[in-house]
């Protein structure tokens, strides 16, 4: 089993974060001293996750919601967030978990940068075991890194080893066991948090099972197993029952597995723990498989399947269509072995595209704080800038007088070089007057002989739309004739190839009957003359002269050369000179080239049935030319599927064509039904129709094959034994 059904079940670790929130706020009445608000705000966090680790967590639930609607502080806005993005997490809700925990780090909820800091943590590690549960491993491992090094920054040791648990988590998936041994057993020296050590002693087990160093693995399951009991922890029941489960199925021992898995998932169904029942089905199924019991795996594989998609669990899913690819194979069913694995990849390419997404958006905020920082700096070297310029003002504000003075005069003199220009520019200003009037009626003149054009343009253009318009309508309703005669003469070709096809059948079924009179005269003209003879010499016989028996032997012996010559005519020489499969495939690629119906057919065991008595072998092809034959007659079909299996001495046909189907209650029975009918019967066989209208039409054909029956033996007489009885 791999290991990772066994180590994504830790998520009951999460809860341990309320305990570090009831620390925040004990360590903040250290720090400031509180409002009414505040004081007012802490009792209803308190009263909030009091009702979480009391199991009321619906009510906690309900709570939270009511918490964001009021409007309360930031404080008591962020832990609401925080508690919902628990609470969505336990039941495996990815998505909604990760909006919470977003929403939650987005309030600045205390002054303290400490008290701060710790918050942020325990949004590090939920996100982290939001990633992680998605099957995001390095985003999981970034998170908890963050976490790590915010904890050690303030010297948070629970909040430390929350983190350095869920580090040594991820290298497990990761594969890396020597770290994850290494950090696990680390986590065990801290003493302070019995959950971090129940958590510890679980991924243990789960490791050295992995490795096959079970008697560790067992080892650290009892452990872990004792402090569940004393704690009524039903979750961590569950993953430890998992955990034992993987360590029989790697020794082997199945049926103890299978019963340890489906306690866990009773477990994990009544508590709503949700990967932890998919992962729990998901092993189950893998039990079953290594028993060969590959319908029920199918079942059970198809529960977890239809949770972890309703969660959005990708790598379960992942997992999931590898397992039922691997059953695909097994019962050799390659076309949904296909389909499996091409989900499989598709979910795999997901997870590493959201991976790169969020590469990416991680590089564009390091993108944007650099030019952030760039910003900030050009505006200090402004800021600094000023200070100079404020430093040289005064001295400017002097020169700025002087120029004052030096301007004044400077005006005046431009005063009187304006008054002398204003005279020269009302002379210009009349000129320019009397020249705009005639431009004026210049323009007017233009303005009428544009709006002549236009008004002729447009009578012009009403018969040209009109033309256009009627030459539309002439050619919508060609291009309607020309669609109609296409339709029809598609209609006349098909009619065409009908009657081709029925002409084919009829010469077929005129050749049988030329067949069957040549047969009737043979048989009433040379083996009925001779057995007329025989009877007549027997009702005569004397049985104390030996060569009047002789002769009757002899008679006999030319009878059954009569028989058997016949027969072999009879039999095709197809049949004698070609594998009884080959032919089949033959006659079923003419008829498809001929019909244009797509025909499959699907022979298991090919061996056994090439080596079928020919009798057996020219019925069943006879049949299965009717049931042709009735299709492309009656049934319009495109498709025509033929699976002949060959099983403990019974010969099945399954028939089936996609045609337009009949109702079976109302429809007569024709000569073709007849024929099919007696040819069963005389095989001893059975069979069944299934048709609706518009259905298309199911035939299924049983057929017992007996042990073959000795050459000399006709209809229970053995002509040996009975020469030898005349002879005496």
């Amino acid at each position: 089993m791999a290991i990772w059904s066994g180590r994504l079940y830790l998520l009951i670790f999460l809860f341990l974060s309320f305990n570090l929130l009831a620390q925040i706020e004990n360590k903040k009445k250290s720090f400031v001293s509180k409002s009414p608000s505040e004081i007012k705000e802490d009792k209803i966090i308190k009263s909030l996750y009091a009702l979480y680790n009391n199991g009321d967590e619906k009510k906690a639930y309900n709570k939270a919601h009511s918490i964001l609607k009021s409007g309360y502080g930031n404080r008591s806005t962020a832990c609401a967030d925080l508690l919902l993005g628990y609470y969505f997490n336990k039941r495996a809700i990815i998505d909604s978990s990760i909006y919470y925990t977003n929403q939650a780090l987005k309030f600045n909820t205390v002054v303290n940068d400490s008290l701060k800091n710790r918050l942020f943590s325990l949004g590090y590690n939920l996100l982290a075991i939001n990633y992680k549960t998605r099957g995001l491993l390095n985003e999981s491992k970034k998170w908890h890194l963050k976490g790590i090094e915010a904890s050690q920054k303030y010297n948070e040791k629970n909040l430390y080893y929350t983190h350095l648990h869920g580090l040594a988590l991820t290298y497990s998936e990761l594969g890396d066991y020597k770290n994850a041994i290494a950090l696990f057993k680390q986590c065990l020296e801290y003493k302070e948090d019995e959950e971090i050590i129940l958590g510890s002693y679980i991924n243990l087990g789960d490791i050295y099972s992995e490795m096959k160093d079970y008697e560790n693995g067992n080892y650290f399951y009892k452990k872990g197993k004792a402090i569940c009991d004393k704690t009524n922890n039903n979750q961590a029941e569950a993953v430890i029952l998992i955990g034992l489960g993987a360590n029989y199925q790697l020794q082997k021992k199945n049926n103890e597995a299978l019963k340890v898995y489906q306690e866990a998932v009773v477990i994990a169904d009544k508590n709503e723990l949700n990967q932890l029942a998919v992962a729990a089905r998901s092993s189950i199924g893998d039990t079953y498989i290594a028993l060969k019991k590959y319908n029920e795996a199918k079942l059970i594989f198809s529960e977890a399947l239809q949770k972890s998609v309703h969660f959005g669990l990708l790598q379960n899913q992942s997992y999931i269509y590898d397992e039922l690819r691997k059953i695909a194979i097994q019962q050799e069913d390659y076309k949904s072995a296909y389909s499996f694995f091409e989900k499989s990849t598709h979910i795999k390419d997901s997870i590493n595209k959201l991976q790169k997404i969020k590469e990416i958006n991680e590089l564009e905020i390091k993108y944007k704080t650099a030019q952030k920082q760039k910003e900030i700096e050009v505006l200090k070297f402004e800021n600094e800038t000023k200070k100079l310029s404020l430093a040289n003002q005064e001295e400017a504000i002097k020169n700025m007088l002087l120029q004052e003075e030096i301007s004044n005069k400077n005006n005046e003199n431009t005063i009187l070089s304006f008054q002398n220009s204003s005279n020269k520019k009302r002379n210009e200003i009349s000129l320019l007057k009397k020249d705009q009037q005639l431009k004026a009626l210049e323009i007017n003149q233009q303005k009428k002989t544009r709006l002549f054009t236009i008004i002729a343009f447009l009578v012009l253009l009403l018969p040209i739309i009109g033309l256009l318009f009627q030459y539309y309508k002439r050619f919508k309703v060609q291009h309607l004739l020309n669609i109609k005669q296409a339709e029809i003469s598609s209609q006349k070709i098909d009619g065409i190839l009908k009657d081709q096809e029925l002409e084919l059948i009829k010469a077929s079924i005129s050749g049988q009957d030329k067949e069957r009179q040549r047969i009737s005269q043979e048989l009433h003209d040379s083996i009925g003359g001779n057995l007329a003879a025989i009877k007549l010499q027997v009702n005569h016989l004397d049985v104390s002269n030996f060569s009047n028996v002789q002769k009757i032997s002899l008679q006999l012996d030319e009878t059954y050369q009569q028989v058997r010559s016949l027969s072999h005519t009879l039999l095709p020489k197809k049949f004698s000179q070609n594998k009884f499969l080959e032919v089949l495939e033959s006659y079923f690629k003419n008829i498809g080239e001929a019909s244009k119906i797509k025909i499959s057919f699907i022979p298991y065991p090919k061996k056994e049935i090439n080596e079928l008595d020919e009798d057996i072998q020219i019925e069943t092809f006879k049949i299965i030319q009717e049931l042709l034959t009735n299709t492309i007659k009656h049934a319009k079909a495109s498709e025509v599927e033929i699976q002949l299996n060959y099983f403990e001495n019974i010969l099945n046909l399954l028939f089936e064509d996609n045609g337009v189907g009949f109702d079976t209650n109302k429809s007569s029975k024709g000569i073709g039904f007849i024929n099919l009918e007696t040819r069963i019967d005389t095989l001893k066989g059975s069979f069944v129709i299934d048709s609706k209208l518009k259905r298309g039409t199911i035939v299924n054909i049983e057929i017992p094959v007996l042990e073959p029956r000795s050459k000399n033996k006709i209809k229970g007489i053995d002509f040996k034994n009975q020469l030898d009885e005349l002879k005496k």
